[in-house]
């Protein structure tokens, strides 16, 4: 499915809301546009329509008196009324004049000597005439200024219409813009959830952070900005049309060569400014991956003066970003503003050469002004229009990003659930590689029985870790089985087999919340006395002297306001609060000092108690109690035993004690 059709989609689960801002919207802009028409009448009917024939008629509402005479413009009377000869008010610059001569309303206009003179392509036309003073004038005008206020009256009202109308759309236009980003972000965060863990290997996590938050903020503008936009801009367009053809079909029909001409601004504009998008976005991934790698490595990047080589790179992408935004306002600037200016002027142009050939027949004051304040009122939405293609382009571009991120391979998340496993495991020629290329692990075959502890030993890269996450199911072998209490975990959900599994890391990560929060996270409905006897039989006692008050404390972002003893003490009081059946202790105590891993011993063993564990160290003082233990290299198993068994062997495992060893004494 497209891009398009995948944003339209999450577009219909609010479509009714939508829907009602759209008809909100051409409500307001239906009422905006009558604005020129009503600047029409007042100008045609009232404002210049005092040079239309006046008659002699008795006092009445519309009557002006004159000279002992009452006269009522013809407007204001019945066909039948105009029994008498007319007469004519007639304007020149700022002057009126009186003439019971009616002249050409059309040609150019000049008085002297008490005679008005009109002369037209019908010859000179001339006629007595009296200028009026201005308490004349006023008076001539006075029966326009009801009407005149009353649509004016009309107009604001409808102006105060449209400003309703608008707010309403806007309102509802971006509720439904806030939900459709709500879901969608909710639907990429939970399959984030589902994606093996193989995908993150190779994603900085700046990248997928930039897809969740700017990308569906761009997407957003979508919503609120662009559809509105194109939408109120279409209808006012075509409205426009409309009004033009209205007030006259001849000069509605010269800008109609405008159609084709912004098509093909629009195809050639999407055609360039995508690209440009496109790679913007990119590059804006990268400063957000940057950015969050600098600030989650800040002490290293500072012990180790590399603060200048951090900022240099950062500014290398700053700058090609910096360069393709320029890239795509020049673009903007010369497709926007300057050829919507030389569409209009060149509109202008033929409308003037049209009227002044005389080729345009008669118009009125109030047309003309109408038919220019539409032709300024039409390059507004399309202006608009194309200043909105450079949101549409990066909300397409960023509907890209995210919806390839959502249609990344990811595992259901059911409800399964399995009875608690004794613990019997076993690896049966297991072989795996995270490339499809080398293999970390080669025909790997041994057995664990329930609440045994079993040690993996071996140098960096022989293994051990890749052992773990093929247990949890992070990732599945390319060959061989690894049996669960002999059921292959991969007829196993994975959800449902992590549930009845726990693990220490060397490196333990804490939530930002509360010490006490962190000790539930895999049991979230955990009573406090149960955190508080989890904390105390790993030995928190020790190290958190007042544990009960300690509990409330806040911890910030990983724990970095802990040391790291109290957060590995934190992470054994997490797993063993889960209850697993199966526990992995990766390099568990490796990080903190020996004091601290003296005091937690006792809670080491009381975690280990009645469960298959497995444990990856270094420190082989720390695994001499294993019921088994497996050293490995490059992924193969090279020695099996006991620690006593080992040591007889005389073989790596013996000689890497006795160097450790050696190193402490």
């Amino acid at each position: 499915m497209s891009t398009e059709k995948r944003l339209l989609s999450y577009a219909l689960k609010c479509k009714g809301t939508i829907i009602f801002a759209l008809v909100m919207l051409s409500i307001a802009v239906a009422a905006e546009l009558t604005g020129p028409f009503i600047a029409k009448k007042i100008i045609d009917d009232h404002i210049s329509g005092i040079e239309q024939p006046w008659y002699e008629t008795d006092k009445g509402e519309h009557a002006v008196a004159y000279n002992g005479t009452y006269y009522t413009r013809a407007a204001y009377l019945d066909p039948a009324d105009h029994t008498n000869s007319p007469v004519q008010i007639m304007q020149i610059g700022t002057r009126f004049f009186f003439t019971d001569q009616p002249l050409p309303t059309e040609g150019e206009r000049s008085f002297e000597n008490g005679t008005l003179r009109i002369e037209n392509v019908d010859g000179l036309h001339e006629s007595p005439a009296i200028q009026l003073s201005t308490t004349d004038v006023v008076a001539f005008y006075e029966p326009e200024i009801g009407p005149i206020m009353t649509l004016i009256l009309w107009f604001l009202g409808i102006i105060v219409v449209a400003s309703f109308f608008k707010y309403g759309q806007n309102y509802y236009l971006r509720k439904a813009a806030n939900l459709i980003i709500l879901r969608m972000r909710n639907d990429v965060f939970a399959h984030l959830s589902r994606v093996p863990v193989r995908f993150f290997d190779h994603q900085p996590a700046g990248k997928i952070v930039a897809r969740i938050t700017n990308d569906t903020e761009a997407i957003r503008q979508l919503y609120t900005t662009v559809l509105a936009t194109f939408f109120s801009s279409t209808i006012y367009i075509f409205g426009i049309y409309i009004a033009l053809f209205l007030l006259d079909v001849r000069l509605a029909l010269i800008t109609l060569a405008l159609l084709p001409i912004l098509f093909i601004w629009f195809k050639l504009y999407r055609k360039y400014a995508s690209k440009f998008n496109r790679a913007i976005r990119a590059k804006n991934a990268d400063i957000n991956a940057n950015m969050n790698e600098s600030i989650h490595n800040m002490n290293i990047i500072q012990a180790f003066n590399q603060e200048q080589a951090r900022m240099s790179v950062f500014e290398k992408d700053n700058l090609a970003h910096y360069h393709l935004q320029k890239k795509l306002l020049t673009l903007n600037t010369l497709t926007a503003f300057s050829l919507s200016d030389l569409l209009k002027n060149i509109v202008f142009v033929a409308l003037i050469w049209y009227i002044s050939g005389g080729t345009g027949g008669l118009l009125t004051l109030g047309v003309l002004y109408a038919f220019v304040d539409y032709i300024n009122r039409l390059f507004a939405p399309v202006s608009q229009m194309v200043m909105q293609l450079t949101t549409l382009e990066e909300a397409r571009a960023s509907g890209t990003r995210v919806f390839e991120l959502m249609d990344e391979t990811g595992t259901d998340v059911d409800d399964e659930t399995i009875s608690r496993p004794k613990g019997l495991v076993t690896f049966d020629d297991v072989s795996f590689s995270y490339d499809e290329e080398e293999y970390v692990l080669k025909n790997l075959t041994f057995t664990v029985q329930p609440g045994e502890t079993v040690a993996l030993v071996g140098h960096t890269g022989s293994g051990k870790s890749s052992i773990m996450n093929l247990l949890f199911r992070f990732y599945d072998p390319q060959s061989g089985t690894i049996n669960i209490d002999s059921v292959n975990t991969k007829t196993i959900s994975p959800q449902a087999l992590r549930a009845h599994m726990g693990i220490v890391l060397q490196e333990p990560y804490l939530f930002s919340g509360t010490i006490a929060s962190n000790i539930a996270y895999g049991k979230p409905d955990a009573t406090r006395e149960e955190i508080e006897t989890a904390l105390r039989l790993v030995g928190g006692e020790n190290v958190f002297p007042n544990m009960k008050d300690e509990l409330d404390s806040v911890v910030t972002e990983k724990g970095s306001t802990l040391s790291s003893g109290q957060r590995q003490i934190i992470s054994f009081a997490r797993a063993l609060l889960a209850d697993p059946a199966i526990l992995v202790l990766d390099e568990a105590t490796s990080s903190i000092d020996t004091e601290t891993e003296r005091l937690i011993q006792t809670g080491i063993t009381s975690l280990k108690h009645n469960r298959t564990t497995f444990v990856i160290a270094h420190r082989l003082s720390t695994i001499q109690d294993a019921n088994q233990i497996i050293v490995l290299d490059k992924g193969q198993i090279i020695e099996h035993g006991t620690h006593e068994s080992l040591l007889r062997a005389g073989g790596t495992y013996a000689h890497m004690y006795e160097l450790q060893q050696g190193q402490a004494g």
